[in-house]
């Protein structure tokens, strides 16, 4: 496996060709704790101001401004108030896609991985989008990391391109909903559950109110 970084080129062609070709390449995170790499299993793309799933649908703002940027980069954020997931900017700047890096398999620091993520085993350390940031120690600091540069977050080729890559509606999406655009490597165990979105129900009477 060649640690050498994927070239700035790779992430500079529409988003629905890099999220299924990014299958099988390794994210390598250097961190104080120690290093931990993942090789990618999952991804889902999203088309920026073209896509009504993506962050950048509504246009420019200070959350979603390093999407708009150079691709080759990592957008970072926070969600259900608890979790993180990275995303590779793609294309143009101005373009403002992205593809969700969704699970992996640990493939280098699997102690420091499992210190990150207690009671998980092997399988689930980066089998999901949250889980796979919490096993690289990805976080909001990171948001912006150049990946293409050499530096301490990192994507490289790996071993081998995948023999089978399957495709399907993104997990969770409410708008573009049945759009295939989540990538994954055929009978993969270290690929996540597909769940499609679903609305939240109201109790009678309790406007406003919702339940899960």
């Amino acid at each position: 496996m060649t640690d050498a970084p994927l070239p700035r080129a790779f992430f500079d062609r529409p988003v629905e060709l890099v999220a299924p070709d990014l299958l099988g390449r390794v994210l390598t995170h250097d961190t104080p704790s120690g290093t931990v790499a993942v090789r990618v299993t999952e991804t889902e793309a999203y088309a920026g101001p073209l896509d009504p799933a993506s962050h950048a649908y509504r246009g420019r703002t200070p959350r979603v401004e390093v999407m708009f940027g150079p691709p080759g980069h990592a957008y970072v954020y926070f969600t259900y108030g608890m979790h993180f997931c990275v995303n590779l900017v793609c294309g143009p700047p101005g373009t403002a896609s992205a593809v969700l890096l969704r699970a992996g398999e640990v493939v280098a620091g699997a102690e420091t991985a499992a210190a990150r993520r207690l009671r998980s085993s092997a399988r689930d350390l980066a089998r999901g989008p949250a889980r796979l940031c919490q096993a690289l120690g990805i976080v909001r600091e990171h948001n912006g990391l150049d990946v293409c540069s050499g530096g301490p977050l990192r994507i490289s080729s790996g071993d081998s391109a995948p023999a089978s890559v399957l495709s399907g509606p993104r997990v969770g999406v409410s708008s573009a909903k049945d759009v295939p655009w989540r990538y994954w490597i055929e009978d993969d165990p270290f690929v996540s559950p597909y769940r499609a979105h679903v609305p939240r129900r109201r109790r009678p009477g309790a406007a406003g109110k919702s339940v899960p």
